[in-house]
């Protein structure tokens, strides 16, 4: 009954979407407004029954109940608690009702957060977020039904795939799809505006706290999916430029990009026409990376579908929502006119400037990961583009990018001279290349990798400190601590966030330049030296889990007569998914990881033993945890929760032609 519900709470909010995309949108061209009021309570409506339609699902599979054919195909009896929950999500339909319901939830957010936003402009973007809502609830029901029944339940289920049996990756969906689905709220606001005929300061603060909650989520998102890979694919890496891994990456990049060309909108009124398009632009990576991990057009560990024809339909969603909103923006564009000038070396020449460089690292990522499928189809070849060509094509953004970072922060609107600007940052420039060249010193033989590495990270962790200590004015350390502590919300969250990406990027350049991996076959209680660490394969045994059988080794880790710790890896196969999987397991610490695989017996006796030394792995993590910590406190301004400006007069709109 419960399981009936939830389809028909389901099929109802797609008539509560319908109703929501034509009333506010007629209402508002038509000035009527009993008709535009309809998109809040349609909103909320549609955001709670898509929410009893979720909880009907997730009731299914905690129950076991094996006649609803999803539970079948990604459940099990025997599976823990935690993963019969996050099923719900892992997989294809599951995951499409969710991508749905979040769709609505940001709808409803800006029914009850929108209160201050004009009555017209509100009325169009709740229109355009139901518009896409129909097309999503469209795609679900008629090709991806989530709920429906077998005629012959079977008495147990296939289990979820092994894979997605982990505390990483039940995590790393959702916050994915608040990062993916949000930014359709920044193509809504783009999307009404280039309807009305206007944008302007109030715009731009309108759409920042839309696009900063879609960034948080994302960096957090991709961080744990990163985290999973690195732990849990057994293989050392953290990322691996898969085209799934690409698809979450090109979205973050542009919105990181839309976050900065906002502010020159609201601060200066200028980059109209370029903010418009990068929102379209976000909204439509994210349509594509739904496109590419359910289409099955390129491989991928982490697709959720290989269907052609569901990937159909995905393309022509993402053909009509790009090719209208870009149509419109044609007809527009030309008339959002910037107000604001400024000179060559200025706070907004840097924005343009970050903006350059993340839309073109986003253009390389995107031509590295369809290259191969244009290949396949223009000139029936298979090729392959991994590692090396985005390792090569796109560090030189980054590099860049971490250059100018420190500097644009400081700058003066307008017009600046940039050696007054460069004064508070001379220190932090100084300190960066000592420390660079103090690594450079310590190691030998080694590749330029690590200093510069950790010369643009200290750059960005060193400038952004020093750009907040330079806002406290004069005075003694008391009265500057206390104006720091005063500052707005935003400025810390810029600076935690710039710091944030520096750590990463001294993480990644110490990973990369200073692991050691040592590949052998050893037999229990053989000793062998990695990196000024004992190895001891202590032991090998196995082991039955829940809901799997393990092959686990015990393996013994020694420094200078100290044993550092000890540590169990694991090779697990899922009976009932006939499945393998490798579990790592890591001495995880401030400055290295030691990280260490049990493989297969070999013929000859012995096991197959992956060992690793990781220098500075964590920092990785930590430094997308700090940027996601900035993300929130920017988000917690005042002036972004209540959209501070929203009520000023706005300049005249245009007149459609």
């Amino acid at each position: 009954m419960i399981v009936e519900l939830g389809h028909f709470t389901l099929l109802l909010a797609l008539i509560i979407a319908c109703l929501q995309t034509v009333l506010p949108l007629v209402g508002a061209h038509k000035g009527w407004r009993s008709w535009m009021a309809v998109g809040s309570p349609a909103a909320l409506t549609q955001a709670l029954l898509l929410g009893f339609s979720f909880s009907a699902l997730t009731y299914a599979f905690v129950t076991s109940d094996f006649s609803v054919r999803l539970v079948t195909l990604n459940s099990h009896t025997d599976k823990p608690m935690l993963y019969k929950v996050t099923g719900v999500w892992g997989n294809h339909e599951g995951s499409m009702l969710l991508w749905c319901l979040i769709l609505a939830v940001f709808g409803g957010l800006v029914a009850i957060f929108g209160t201050a936003l004009p009555e017209k402009l509100k009325a169009r973007v709740l229109g355009v977020q139901a518009s896409i809502g129909v097309a999503f609830l469209s795609f679900l029901i008629f090709t991806s039904n989530p709920f429906l029944r077998l005629a012959q339940p079977p008495l147990n289920g296939q289990d979820l795939n092994p894979l997605l049996q982990d505390p990483g990756l039940a995590f790393h969906p959702p916050f994915l799809y608040i990062g993916y689905v949000g930014l359709s709220t920044s193509f809504s606001f783009a999307v009404a505006a280039l309807i009305e005929g206007r944008v302007d300061a109030a715009w731009g603060r309108w759409v920042r706290p839309w696009t900063l909650l879609s960034w948080l989520n994302l960096t957090i998102g991709i961080a744990l999916g990163s985290w999973w890979a690195y732990y849990e694919l057994g293989w050392g890496g953290f990322w691996f430029w898969d085209p799934v891994e690409n698809a979450s990456f090109m979205p973050w990049l542009l919105a990181a990009a839309l976050l900065h060309s906002a502010i020159v909108v609201e601060k200066r009124e200028a980059l109209k026409s370029w903010t418009i398009l990068l929102a379209i632009l976000a909204f439509g990576f994210a349509l594509i990376g739904a496109f590419i991990v359910r289409s099955g057009v390129l491989t991928s560990v982490h697709a959720f579908a290989n269907d052609p024809e569901r990937g159909v339909f995905l393309l022509a969603i993402t053909g009509i929502f790009m090719g209208g909103a870009l149509t419109l923006y044609s007809v527009r564009a030309s008339q959002m006119q910037a107000k604001g000038v400024f000179g060559l070396v200025s706070r907004e020449s840097a924005l343009v400037m970050n903006n350059v460089l993340l839309a073109v690292a986003t253009f390389v990522v995107f031509i590295g990961t369809i290259w191969p499928l244009v290949a396949e189809m223009a000139f029936d070849r298979k090729v392959s583009v991994g590692a090396p060509f985005f390792d090569a094509a796109f560090t030189p953004f980054m590099v860049l990018l971490a250059l100018i970072l420190p500097l644009g922060s400081i700058l003066p609107w307008k017009r600046a001279k940039l050696g007054k600007a460069m004064r508070p940052l001379w220190f932090a420039l100084t300190a960066a290349f000592i420390l660079a060249a103090l690594i450079w010193t310590l190691q030998t033989e080694r590749s330029l990798l690590a200093p510069i590495g950790i010369l643009l990270g200290s750059w960005l962790v060193l400038g952004a400190a020093f750009d907040l200590w330079s806002r406290t004015g004069r005075g003694g350390l008391g009265d500057k601590l206390g104006r720091a502590w005063r500052l707005p919300r935003a400025d810390w969250g810029r600076v935690v966030a710039h710091s944030g990406l520096g750590v990463t990027f001294i993480g990644i350049a110490a990973m990369l330049a200073w692991q050691t991996e040592d590949i052998r076959v050893a037999q229990v209680g053989d000793t062998f030296e990695v990196a000024g660490y004992d190895m001891t394969l202590a032991d090998v045994r196995r082991v039955e889990g829940p809901n799997y059988l393990s092959t686990m080794a015990e393996m013994r880790v020694v420094k200078d007569g100290r044993e550092v710790a000890v540590l169990f890896p694991e090779k697990r196969v899922y009976p009932v998914a006939n499945m393998p999987t490798t579990e790592a397991d890591i001495d995880n610490g401030v400055f290295r990881d030691i990280y260490l695989v049990i493989g297969d017996e070999q013929q000859g006796g012995g096991w197959a033993v992956r060992s690793y030394v990781k220098p500075f792995a964590n920092w990785i993590w930590a430094g997308a945890i700090i940027m996601s910590l900035g993300g929130a406190l920017s988000l917690s301004d005042r002036r972004f929760r209540v959209a501070a400006g929203a009520k000023k007069s706005a300049s005249a709109p245009v007149p459609a032609e």
